[in-house]
């Protein structure tokens, strides 16, 4: 007689993937209720699952402005779907955890080790404790700094409330945020174009949920060690490097653009350029419009949110390291060698295989769902492939073209959205079967190529 199906039964993977489901599905009940709709009537179970997808998987496409559409109760509910989607639903329970005193499990751990990519159990609870401690200090302190600079233009109570909402979404890289009015939707940033402390303490945010939680401890534990990581030195290197790029890029691309930044003066255009860059790395806020931007600079935009930010982090895209690993290996080739070498370090095949085979699946899905919705939404083809990948590296940036989805397009954006915060291996290992060990291996064989 089979054994009854239990949650036992489940690869860490999979409870992943259902925890994420569950999530959503009670954000979407709670913001499809008329209490949470600034109109006082329900705005319809799709947008509300729409949103709950968006604000889980930090990501922050919208189809209904989040400032105007929503009440306070609306918006807290996001807030705090922001907050778990980007520290990750087992990192909440082990706070709940810790609360009631409760032993973590070989189980729980290995659940965590899972859902922050790391190759064994080793500190694992003291990462999470880390986690916990940096998170909450750092959107303290920049809910602090947004409270001070917009008690000036919307008074404290609502500076304060402003602040710490922004604070959250800002660091979980989700992108979402309040300034949108009845009259003026989906505004964004905006209107702080030239706002030298809202654009760093915003870019400063991003920047710390973007490096990953493992980057912080290692920088802060630094003083003592006196040693960097690999990982740490990858990502902060690769990092460094494309935020300038995307600096550099957007700046030359639309000094002359009217539409952007052609109108500011030099400082606004580099403030301006160097926010946009930030926000590429799977941010979502924006200062200009970002469907005036010329087609060039929307690609190499594209391109930035496809790398995404870095590993156990707030954010998606095939990460820094993936893309820092797919360049050291086409120089390797091109020089002649066998082994990829990052910084006085040899790579081991598994993790070269990895990266490949995220990169390639990454790639496959940007592909195919940008191709269904070329033959389901009336947009044109960067557009559409900007939004794809928008959704897949969870930034949040868009052309427009978002509230104007079909049915078929929002529920296409949801699963792309979902699949780029789970992470394309993981969504692999939990669809599909248990795995058998190989008992033998087949010749090896030769293939031209090039």
């Amino acid at each position: 007689m089979k054994n009854k199906f239990s949650i036992w039964q489940l690869t860490p993977p999979q409870i992943l993937v259902i925890g994420f489901g569950l999530i959503i599905l009670i954000g979407s009940c709670l913001l499809s209720l008329p209490l949470a709709s600034a109109a006082g009537e329900s705005i319809g179970f799709l947008d509300a699952f729409f949103t709950s997808v968006s604000a889980t998987c930090v990501t922050g496409l919208v189809v209904v402005d989040t400032g105007s559409a929503f009440t306070v109760f609306g918006q807290v509910v996001i807030a705090v779907l922001i907050q778990i989607g980007g520290l990750g639903f087992m990192t909440m329970a082990t706070i709940f955890a810790f609360a009631i005193r409760k032993k973590i499990t070989l189980r729980e751990r290995l659940l965590l080790q899972e859902a922050f990519n790391q190759g064994s159990m080793e500190g694992i609870v003291r990462l999470i404790r880390k986690v916990i401690l940096y998170s909450l200090t750092i959107e303290a302190i920049g809910a602090l700094f947004f409270t001070v600079r917009w008690s000036f233009d919307l008074g404290f109570p609502k500076a304060l409330y402003f602040g710490i909402w922004h604070a959250v979404s800002m660091f979980n890289n989700a992108g979402f945020d309040l300034f949108g009015t009845v009259d003026a939707p989906f505004v964004s940033f905006t209107g702080y174009v030239n706002d030298v402390v809202v654009n760093v303490v915003a870019v400063a945010l991003i920047t710390l949920g973007g490096i990953g939680f493992i980057v912080i401890s290692d920088l802060i534990d630094y003083r003592d060690k006196r040693k960097l990581s690999l990982h740490t030195k990858v990502v902060l290197s690769m990092s460094a490097v494309l935020l300038v790029v995307g600096t550099l890029v957007i700046f030359i691309f639309e000094f002359t653009n009217t539409h952007t930044l052609g109108s500011m003066n030099f400082g606004g255009k580099v403030l301006s350029a160097f926010f946009q860059s930030a926000a590429t790395r799977t941010a979502g806020p924006n200062t200009v419009d970002i469907g005036s931007l010329r087609q060039a600079t929307q690609f190499v935009m594209i391109v930035l949110m496809f790398i995404g930010a870095s590993p156990g982090s707030t954010a998606g895209g095939i990460k820094t390291t993936t893309f820092a690993i797919l360049l050291s290996a086409v120089v390797t080739m091109i020089r002649g060698k066998e082994d990829i070498v990052i910084f006085r370090y040899r790579l081991a095949q598994d993790r070269i295989l990895k990266a490949i085979t995220l990169s390639m699946l990454a790639l496959f899905l940007v592909i195919a769902v940008t191709m269904i919705l070329t033959a389901t939404e009336d947009a044109q083809f960067l557009k559409i492939l900007f939004e794809v990948t928008s959704a897949f590296g969870t930034v949040g940036l868009s052309t427009g073209i978002t509230p104007d989805l079909s049915i078929v397009g929002k529920v296409m954006i949801c699963l792309t959205m979902f699949a780029g915060r789970l992470g394309m291996i993981t969504l692999a290992y939990a669809l599909q079967p248990k795995r058998d060990k190989e008992l033998f291996r087949y010749p090896e064989g030769k293939i031209t190529i090039g």
